[in-house]
This record gives C-alpha cells, sequence and structure tokens, in this order.
C-alpha cells in the first residue's frame, strides 16, 4: 500500500477546476439568463430548474451505489461516462435554441445535473481511496478543492474580465471549460495509478455497517449544520451586499477577496491538520469563523471596510471547510469496510453530496419565506426590521450554526491512531 502515497496528486486534482467553473454559472447566471433574456420568467424558470433538481437528487444514491460495484476501474469508466452526459447538457443549457422553453430547460439542466452528479461521485470516492494513509488523504482532498476554488475563482472573476453581452459570455466559458474538462479527465484517468485495494463485502446488509458507524454519524451531523451555516448566506448574498452593505457594485471585489483568502488558507490548515489532527482543527476552523461571521448580522452601509476583512476571515475558514470533512470522510468509509461492509466510499460520498443539496434547498426554503414576512424589497428601502431579518438569516443564525457543528464534532472518536488500526483490520481482511 506504499504506492498509495506517491499518487500525482495535483492530476488527481485537474478535473475539478473546470467542474467548478461550470457550475457557478449553472447556479448564478442561468437562472438571470432564462428569466430575463430568453423571456421564461421567474416561475417557469423557478419550476424548471426545480424539475431538473429532482432528476439530480435521485441520482445521487443510485450512481453511488453502482460505482462502488467494481472498485477504482469502475469509478473511472464512470467518471467517462459521465462526461459526454454533462457536456451534451452544458451544450443545450449555455446555448439555447432560438425560442427554448420550460421544457427545454427541463431537459438541458436535468441533462447537466446528471451529468455533473455522474463525474463528481466517483470522482470523490475515488480519491477516498486513493491513498490510507491519514494525512496524505488530507493532501489529496486539498488537492481537489484546491482546483475546485481556483475553478470558482475563474467563473466569478470572468465576468468582469470578459464584459460581453449574457449569451455570448456563457458560449464562452462553457466551449472553454469544456475543453478543459475533456483533457483534464482522461489525463486523471490515465496518469493517476491505483490506490488501495478494498476487501468484498462480508456484511449482508450494506446499509447496517453505515447505521453503525458512530464517527459517520457525528460527522454527517456536524457536516449538516454547517452545510446550511454555509447555503445561508451564500443564497442571500447578492440581496445582503445590495441591501445590508449597500454596495452591489462591489460584490466582485468581496467573492474574489474571499475566495483567494480560501485558497491561501488551504496550505495553512493543512500543516495545523498536521499538528492537531483532523477533527480538532475543523472545530478550531468553525469557531473562529463564527465569532468572526456573526458581526456581519450588525453592519450597515458604511462598514464596507470591515465587511472585506470579514470576507477575508471566513474564505479562510472557508479552506478548512472543503478539505478537512472531505479527508475525515474517507476515514469514516475505513470504519465501515474494517467491519466487513466492504469498499462503500461512492456511498458514502453520495450521501454527502444528498446532505449538500437539501441545505442548499432547505436555505431557500427557509430564508425567502422570512424576508417576505418582514416586507423585504430586492430593490428600493427597507425598513429596519427588514434588515435585522436579513442581517439575521445571513450571518447570525450561520454563526450560531457554526458553533453547533463545532459542538457535535468535539466528541469525533477517529483520529490518526484509531484510523492505522482500522487499516490494519482491512488489511487482515483483505489478504484472507
Amino acid at each position: 500500500m506504499e504506492r498509495s502515497d506517491r499518487v500525482p496528486m495535483h492530476l488527481y486534482g485537474l478535473p475539478a477546476l473546470p467542474l467548478a467553473a461550470l457550475g457557478i454559472p449553472a447556479h448564478v447566471q442561468i437562472p438571470a439568463f432564462y428569466a430575463g433574456d430568453l423571456g421564461l420568467g421567474l416561475a417557469a424558470t423557478g419550476a424548471s430548474l426545480a424539475a431538473a433538481r429532482l432528476i439530480d437528487l435521485a441520482a445521487d444514491l443510485l450512481v453511488g451505489l453502482t460505482c462502488d460495484r467494481g472498485g477504482q476501474t469502475v469509478r473511472r469508466r464512470w467518471l467517462l461516462a459521465g462526461l459526454p452526459l454533462l457536456i451534451l447538457g452544458g451544450w443545450l443549457l449555455f446555448i439555447p435554441r432560438f425560442g427554448a422553453g420550460p421544457v427545454d430547460l427541463v431537459v438541458s439542466a436535468g441533462l447537466f445535473y446528471l451529468g455533473l452528479t455522474t463525474m463528481t461521485i466517483p470522482y470523490q470516492a475515488w480519491g477516498a481511496e486513493l491513498s490510507d494513509d491519514y494525512a496524505t488523504r488530507t493532501r489529496i482532498a486539498s488537492w481537489r478543492e484546491g482546483f475546485s476554488l481556483l475553478g470558482i475563482l475563474l467563473a466569478v472573476t470572468a465576468p468582469a474580465l470578459l464584459p460581453l453581452r449574457t449569451d455570448r459570455f456563457l458560449c464562452l466559458l462553457f466551449l472553454v471549460c469544456a475543453g478543459i474538462l475533456v483533457a483534464a479527465t482522461v489525463v486523471a484517468v490515465r496518469l493517476v495509478p491505483d490506490g488501495i485495494l478494498r476487501p468484498r463485502p462480508r456484511h449482508p446488509s450494506t446499509w447496517r455497517p453505515l447505521a453503525a458507524n458512530a464517527p459517520f454519524r457525528r460527522l454527517i451531523l456536524a457536516q449538516g449544520l454547517n452545510a446550511l451555516a454555509n447555503a445561508l448566506p451564500a443564497s442571500l448574498f447578492v440581496l445582503y451586499v445590495g441591501a445590508g452593505v449597500g454596495r452591489p457594485d462591489r460584490a466582485p471585489l468581496f467573492l474574489l477577496a474571499y475566495f483567494v483568502a480560501a485558497i491561501l488558507g488551504i496550505p495553512v490548515w493543512l500543516t495545523i491538520a498536521g499538528r492537531l489532527g483532523k477533527h480538532r482543527s475543523w472545530r478550531l476552523s468553525l469557531m473562529v469563523t463564527a465569532i468572526c461571521f456573526a458581526p456581519a448580522a450588525l453592519l450597515g452601509s458604511k462598514d464596507q471596510g470591515l465587511f472585506l476583512a470579514i470576507c477575508v476571515a471566513t474564505g479562510f475558514g472557508l479552506a478548512a471547510d472543503l478539505t478537512l470533512p472531505a479527508s475525515m470522510l474517507a476515514d469514516v468509509v475505513d470504519e465501515h469496510a474494517a467491519v466487513g461492509g466492504g469498499g462503500r466510499a461512492g456511498l458514502y460520498v453520495a450521501l454527502w453530496s444528498l446532505l449538500g443539496k437539501l441545505a442548499l434547498a432547505l436555505a431557500v426554503g427557509i430564508a425567502f419565506p422570512l424576508l417576505a414576512h418582514v416586507s423585504f424589497q430586492p430593490t428600493g428601502e427597507n425598513s429596519a426590521p427588514a434588515l435585522a431579518m436579513l442581517g439575521l438569516l445571513y450571518a447570525g443564525a450561520p454563526a450560531i450554526l457554526k458553533l453547533g457543528a463545532a459542538l457535535a464534532i468535539s466528541g469525533f472518536s477517529l483520529d490518526e491512531i484509531r484510523q492505522r488500526a482500522l487499516q490494519q483490520r482491512i488489511t487482515s481482511l483483505t489478504e484472507t
């Protein structure tokens, strides 16, 4: 298994860049483009995208369970199989035909989301099995999430760097990212060597070892709270910068500071995790981020400098959010394998992905009705209670949720010593 520590991690991480760069406009520019430029309207666009998301949610567990059958070879095949599906859906979504309507949007977005799921779940499950080493897994996750952040940064800054009409911008971005994605995926599949071997499942049930996996239960609780904490400000960022801080024109600057800080924070948290362990480092990050983010609930139009500093501080914490829990997830899969459950990284990653998508849906479902209840106006003047509600939802509630996540992960028992013992047990199962 020593060879797993020599994985060319930068090659494994490459596909994350175009995947992330394509995902951002699908969430940010595409809804406004179809609702406004193509004339579908908000209701039809929202209903169409919601229908496409239902297809995506149904696919998560199916892809996760199926890609677990056959190990890493099958994961690579799933990654390659999802590529044409994503490109076809992306072509139809980003470069729609003349006169495209709601049905076109459901089909194109459904294909795109399905392709994205078909690629990302096997991709992340593959990463979880590239090494059995406690620290190397964090480095693998760091490379993947670092490239992902670069892709997000590209997608966020590209509109300012390329002042094109929306349809031309989306077309150019898709063509460039699709080309990079094809090249990066082929390189990763061909050049990244096989990782660790997993024992065949010896437990008659797939779900019983998962339900008995105490570290996973604690990790998924903490991740659920933190996912909702991150989804609320992500959903409300445009409204908060416009109505709360009062500088919508500075939104690109705030996002740039946030994501650059996250990229720079990855090696720092990698070092901290090497000294404190993953779960202690993540708990530290959650508490510091909560303390730094909470004041944003009280900011006004004269506090732009302070908000910029908060963006830097919370972006630094985002680096830990992206890398450490993902590495910890690879460790809790060992708990499953050690009791005879076999290699089920795909199932665990699918549940992880499903949790993130549900958190985004829940954030919108909670925040928007509450803002409507206090008569918040996206444009125009707002009352003090409306702005207070916006601040509470954007920063106050997420800070409390992050503290809850820090409390939930406090009792996480899977440290480096425990992980090594699990690996010995898995090795014995593999050899018998």
